[in-house]
C-alpha cells in the first residue's frame, strides 16, 4: 500500500496570507466553492464558527519528524481531526472527554493476537479516513475509532478518553496492541493523534510497525519512536480487558508466559525455540545465526541466550546458555541490556560502515561502494537478481535488490524506490 507523502498547496492569487493558504489545504474544494470570500471565513473561524457542517481552525505551523533517505514516507495523523465519544453506529453519546463508570465496566476482555488482527481488517479494506462516517462495524473513522475498534470497545472514544481504558506502560514495556498516545488537552484539534503498537522493526526499538487511520485511510507502517511529530508527548497504554500470554509480535501463537526448561536445550524442536531465537535477534543477537531462527534447538540458540545473559552482568549458572524464568521475562518484556556487538560468538564484528553519499548509487555510477552494496545483499538473502556479480558498476539488478530489501522493512512508495539512503544502509549492515 502506498504511503502517503506531504501535499503542498499553492496559495491562490486572490489571498497569501496563513490562514487562506490552510483554508484550501483542509476543507474540499466543493465546500470553498460554495461559500465563496476565503479570507472573511478564516477570520471567523479563529472565533470558532462552523460553516458549511465544516469546523474551521485557525492556520498552524505543522511539527514534522525530518524525514531521512531510506525512510519510510512521514505519516499525517497528527494533522487529522477527530470526532468525540459516540455510541457505536453514529449514535449520539455521552459528552466528549467524558468517561462514565457504566462504559469502564463494559470493558470485553482480548488478546493481543485478536487486536492486531482487528486493526488488519480495516488496514486490508483500506477503509478511508472521516471523522464524521462510520464504517460498517459501528466504529468511527478516525484516529480514536481505530483504537476503539480494535480493542474491542463498547462505543467510539476519542483521544481524550482513550487513556481510562487502559494502563500507563513503559516504552520497554510495550507490546503489540499497545497504544502511543497524544492528547492534546488545550487545543486537542492540533496534533492529537493515537496509533497502535505492532512490535519493534529491530533490536535498537528507533522504529516500530505502526498500525493507525489517518489520511488517506488505514495502513501499517514502520515508523520512529514515539511518532513523526509531537514524540516526546506520547504515551504508552495498555488496553485493560487484554489477557496475558498471547502476542502479534513473534509470530501466530507467541507466549509471553515461560514455557518451562523441558522446552530448550539438546533435542529440543518446537516453536518456543523459534521464538526464543527471534526475541534474541531483536535484542542483538543476529550474528550467532547463519539461517533461522528455527524451531530445532542449535548451538547459536545456546551462544546466543548465553550472550544476553552476560549481557546482564549474569555469570555461572545464571548465564549456562539455557533460559530460565528470569531470562525469558527479560526477552518478552524488553527489559536489561541487549547483546554489545562483535566479540566471542560474532564472525568479525557488527560496526556498520559509514555510508558513502547517494550519489554512489546511481545510474552510471561505478565503485568500490555499488560492490560492497552488493555482497552484503546477497549475504543477508537479498541477491536473486544477480545473474553474475555483484560488482562495480551500478545496474538494474542491485536497484531491484535494495528494493527488495526496502519493502522487507514494511516500506512502500518512495521509501522503496530501489535506491538505497542512510537508513536502508545501516539496517542492511547492522
Amino acid at each position: 500500500m502506498e504511503a502517503p507523502g506531504f501535499e503542498e498547496i499553492d496559495p491562490a492569487g486572490d489571498c497569501g496570507c496563513a490562514g487562506c493558504v490552510q483554508w484550501r489545504g483542509s476543507v474540499p474544494h466543493a465546500v470553498r466553492g460554495k461559500v465563496g470570500a476565503r479570507h472573511a471565513l478564516i477570520v471567523a473561524a479563529a472565533a470558532g464558527t462552523v460553516i458549511g457542517g465544516v469546523q474551521l481552525t485557525p492556520a498552524t505551523a505543522a511539527e514534522h519528524h525530518e524525514a531521512r533517505p531510506g525512510d519510510p514516507a512521514p505519516g499525517d495523523g497528527s494533522t487529522a481531526p477527530q470526532g468525540g465519544t459516540s455510541s457505536l453506529h453514529g449514535a449520539s453519546g455521552s459528552v466528549a472527554g467524558t468517561v462514565d463508570l457504566a462504559r469502564q465496566s463494559a470493558l470485553r476482555t482480548t488478546t493481543r493476537a485478536a487486536i492486531i488482527n482487528r486493526a488488519k481488517t480495516w488496514v486490508a479494506a483500506k477503509v478511508p479516513y472521516d471523522m464524521n462516517k462510520y464504517w460498517k462495524d459501528g466504529y468511527r473513522q478516525d484516529c480514536s475509532g481505530f483504537v476503539s475498534m480494535a480493542w474491542g470497545l463498547p462505543g467510539n472514544e476519542w483521544t481524550g478518553s482513550l487513556a481510562a481504558f487502559g494502563t500507563r506502560i513503559t516504552k520497554a514495556q510495550l507490546q503489540p496492541g499497545d497504544i502511543l498516545l497524544f492528547h492534546n488537552p488545550a487545543d486537542p484539534e492540533k496534533g492529537s493523534h493515537v496509533t497502535i503498537f505492532g512490535g519493534w522493526t529491530d533490536y535498537t526499538r528507533r522504529y516500530y510497525t505502526a498500525y493507525e487511520q489517518t489520511r488517506p485511510g488505514a495502513r501499517v507502517q514502520s515508523t520512529p519512536y514515539a511518532y513523526w511529530s509531537n514524540s516526546s508527548r506520547y504515551l504508552a497504554y495498555r488496553y485493560k480487558g487484554v489477557r496475558a500470554g498471547s502476542t502479534a509480535g513473534s509470530g501466530s501463537g507467541a507466549s509471553t508466559k515461560y514455557p518451562g526448561a523441558a522446552s530448550f536445550g539438546p533435542g529440543a524442536n518446537n516453536a518456543h525455540v523459534t521464538q526464543l531465537g527471534r526475541l534474541l535477534v531483536e535484542r542483538g543477537g543476529k550474528r550467532f545465526y547463519s539461517q533461522g531462527p528455527g524451531p530445532h534447538w542449535g548451538d547459536a540458540d545456546r551462544r546466543a541466550t548465553q550472550a544476553f545473559q552476560k549481557a546482564q552482568g549474569w555469570t555461572g549458572k545464571d548465564a549456562d546458555g539455557i533460559p530460565g524464568p528470569t531470562t525469558w521475562s527479560y526477552l518478552v518484556s524488553g527489559k536489561g541490556k541487549n547483546i554489545p556487538g562483535g566479540g566471542k560468538g560474532g564472525s568479525k564484528g557488527t560496526k556498520t560502515p559509514a555510508f558513502p553519499g547517494a550519489a554512489k548509487f546511481r545510474p552510471g555510477a561505478n565503485n568500490a561502494s555499488v560492490t560492497q552494496l552488493g555482497k552484503q545483499l546477497v549475504k543477508k538473502g537479498f541477491g536473486k537478481y544477480y545473474t553474475q556479480g555483484p560488482g562495480p558498476r551500478w545496474g538494474e539488478a542491485d536497484r531491484r535488490n535494495v528494493e527488495a530489501f526496502q519493502r522487507a522493512q514494511g516500506w512502500r512508495g518512495a521509501a522503496a524506490d530501489g535506491y538505497p539512503g542512510p537508513e536502508t544502509w545501516r539496517r542492511l549492515f547492522s
